[in-house]
């Protein structure tokens, strides 16, 4: 073969490669709005509720401080007192659906788009920073809770995606 042969075809196989790549990341499933909605809905009625007025915790869905900064700033591009996200329902309703929406779309990806497993780990992580050992006990109750919550939301839904 000619040298001009094997540099066409070597330049279309790499067009083709490059051209193909953006097709398999459109493969992976992505979460749909209604799913994302139906988790932060989950969350906010499965938060547990300490009773006190300065618990620490913050906004219906109960964030630390701590972790609500680095949501803001990972979502909004800036970071968010405690007080501006206890008391700013759209903005931390915002912050919340982006992070979920981060966790279920790497859950689903671990999970192979199982639905149910992705919540449940995403559960386990909203929980605990970690994806799996909410097997037993105060987390496990948790994670079901999340999960009946989300199917609840789900099915009041319509189911659609």
């Amino acid at each position: 073969m000619s040298k001009n042969l094997l540099h066409s075809l070597f330049l279309s196989g790499v067009i083709i490669g490059f051209g193909l790549s953006p097709l398999s990341a459109q493969a992976q499933k992505q979460v749909s709005d209604t799913q994302v909605a139906a988790m932060v809905e989950a969350l906010r009625l499965a938060a547990p509720q300490t009773g006190k007025a300065n618990d620490g915790f913050y906004s219906a869905w109960q964030v630390k401080p701590e972790t609500l900064r680095g949501w803001s700033r990972f979502c909004l591009k800036k970071e968010l007192t405690p007080t501006q996200f206890e008391n700013d329902a759209t903005t931390a309703r915002q912050v919340i659906s982006c992070i979920v929406r981060r966790e279920l779309n790497q859950q689903l990806t671990a999970n192979k788009n199982n639905e149910i497993a992705a919540v449940r780990g995403a559960a386990c992580w909203w929980m605990t920073g970690k994806y799996t050992g909410c097997n037993s006990g105060f987390t496990a109750n948790y994670v079901q809770k999340v999960l009946g919550f989300y199917q609840q939301q789900r099915l009041s839904s319509g189911n659609r995606q």
